[in-house]
């Protein structure tokens, strides 16, 4: 079977921290193995003094002969385990590499990801998101009875501000747009750049119509703020048409074009915001 080196970056993060544990306590027993080889040597060169200046006893020959050969072992431990630390000094710096590669890879997957499903201009998640969100909340919705709607807003006069004022200007507003959508976006909803001047709101958690209805409201009140921009101050005012699941669709696809239709109701009428099938809500 071949080796997973994707496995092989896994384990290795995994064991640095238990290498450098095993590395720290084998350089200790590698001080201690050297501590005893020098005691020995003392030891064994008083003995050999000793020897000698005495007559030569077969006892005390053999001992000193075994304490010699113990002596040379102890030594040859130690220089194994010298051995053995550096190889373990080399694996941790190796694993410590592949560590790093490994947080480069996912930093670089990460932005990857995070561009292909975000719109550049804004850094609002873009229509692939929206919908991969919108197809899962109606799977949840679908298995536990839930409500939730989906608006679609569009930029009266956009084009107007474009053609007379440059796309650079007409860039910045929609970044201005953006920001304020996100600050009025609930923890569990999503908020997208469809393209161009339209915007789609997905409101997840939802008793009645009356949530959508404040929602759009608010958002409303955030956009026509003033907008600051280089050529001084420009009022923007949205259309917004909303659409409910199940009443006004079941797929991702009918919700967001019945809310697409109720949002050019909605611009006619200019009164802000509209249900679709329904009559648009009073001018605001």
């Amino acid at each position: 079977m071949k080796n997973d080196p994707k496995a092989k970056l896994v384990d290795g993060t995994k064991a640095a921290k238990p290498l450098n544990q095993v590395l720290k306590e084998n350089e200790h027993v590698k001080d201690m193995l050297e501590e005893s080889a020098d005691e020995l040597a003392s030891v064994n060169r008083v003995l050999n003094e000793e020897f000698a200046n005495q007559d030569q006893l077969p006892e005390m020959g053999n001992a000193l002969e075994k304490s010699e050969a113990v002596e040379i072992k102890v030594q040859e431990a130690s220089d194994k385990l010298s051995v053995v630390n550096q190889a373990l000094e080399d694996e941790v710096r190796e694993r410590h590499l592949l560590e790093h590669q490994l947080a480069t890879i996912r930093e670089q997957q990460e932005e990857t990801l995070h561009i292909a499903l975000h719109d550049s201009l804004t850094g609002l998640p873009n229509r692939a998101l929206f919908n991969d969100r919108l197809e899962h909340g109606l799977v949840q919705a679908t298995r536990h009875g839930w409500t939730l709607a989906v608006m679609f807003m569009d930029l009266d006069n956009f084009k107007t501000i474009n053609d007379s004022h440059g796309h650079d200007v007409g860039d910045a507003v929609l970044r201005i747009v953006a920001e304020r959508l996100k600050e009025n976006t609930r923890g569990d909803d999503t908020v997208s750049r469809h393209g161009g001047d339209e915007f789609l709101y997905l409101l997840t958690d939802m008793t009645n119509e009356q949530d959508a209805t404040i929602i759009a409201e608010k958002i409303i009140k955030a956009i026509q703020v003033p907008c600051q921009v280089s050529i001084g101050e420009l009022i923007i005012k949205p259309s917004i048409g909303i659409s409910i699941f199940p009443r006004d669709g079941t797929t991702a696809e009918a919700l967001t074009k019945s809310a697409d239709t109720a949002m050019y109701q909605a611009k006619r009428s200019k009164s802000g915001y509209a249900f679709a099938g329904g009559t648009p809500a009073s001018s605001r």
